[in-house]
């Protein structure tokens, strides 16, 4: 039997960031979090095998990409994943949910990516709030998308919950002036340039 999770909520939020420190953002920065909360398959007992829901990660990398893409409503340029278990499962279940088949599927619905994908994950109680790195998704080394963006997830996740995130991105940070590669020269081949 194929595992179909049972999902209790959707979560999307937007954030436009217009001035940061003074300075106008050109576009603004606008970040995005969609999130699925999922009954727990695995909670409050150990499992040694969590290939189930691996095997159904890349149908939901594939949803939640599509979500923020539709959300952000412009091209992406930075992304990021993670989640939170409730408090009757564990950290690995989370990283069941998102580890590199939910990554490429992510890839694809996010319009291509040669980088990694940033992640954070953890065990948290309702409200625990959780902060998504962001990264350029053709090279690592864009200095400008070294950035985060914060949930706030409400009740979520229950104790026999898991939170699934994704973040997007369109741009890099307002005023940011560290150098190193620009988005604009990516050769994005190998995820780092």
């Amino acid at each position: 039997m194929t595992y179909q999770p049972t999902i209790r909520r959707i979560i999307t939020q937007v954030s436009e960031e217009r001035i940061v420190d003074g300075q106008v953002g050109e576009p603004p920065l606008r970040k995005v979090v969609v999130a699925a909360v999922i009954a727990n398959p695995f909670a409050g007992r150990w499992v040694e095998d969590l290939s189930e829901v691996v095997d159904y990660s890349p149908a939901l990398g594939t949803y939640l990409g599509g979500l923020a893409v539709a959300a952000l409503a412009e091209p992406v340029q930075a992304y990021g994943k993670g989640g939170i278990a409730g408090t009757n499962g564990a950290q690995e279940h989370v990283i069941a949910y998102i580890t590199t088949p939910f990554g490429n599927a992510l890839r694809e619905a996010v319009g291509g990516g040669a980088a990694w994908i940033s992640s954070a994950s953890l065990v948290g109680a309702p409200g625990t709030l959780l902060t998504l790195p962001l990264a350029h998704k053709d090279a690592l080394y864009v200095r400008d998308n070294y950035d985060a963006v914060t949930l706030y997830p409400g009740d979520a996740p229950l104790p026999d919950e898991v939170l699934v995130a994704v973040a997007v991105a369109n741009r890099g940070r307002i005023g940011a002036r560290l150098g190193g590669l620009q988005a604009a020269d990516v050769v994005g081949e190998d995820g780092l340039s």
